[in-house]
């Protein structure tokens, strides 16, 4: 049988296209998640780290490093 694609909404699994089985069958399956289409996955942790120092910003200042004490009292 094809991979079945469904969503859990208020308690029950529904499939996300016509499924051919009949009505009351019995079936098992160990529910594996998966990020929505239209959503983009959030980084977390360390991950989330990585991707705000991987990102370039433009400050105007060709030295970042050398303001960086300016904020401190």
């Amino acid at each position: 049988m094809p991979t079945i694609t469904a969503i859990f909404e208020n308690g029950v699994f529904r499939p996300l296209e016509p499924v051919a089985l009949p009505e009351h069958t019995r079936v098992e399956f160990e529910p594996k998640v998966q990020p929505a289409p239209d959503v983009p996955a959030v980084p977390t942790g360390l991950a989330r780290v990585y991707d705000v120092l991987s990102r370039r910003y433009k400050s105007g200042h060709p030295d970042t490093a050398e303001r960086h004490n300016e904020h401190q009292p």
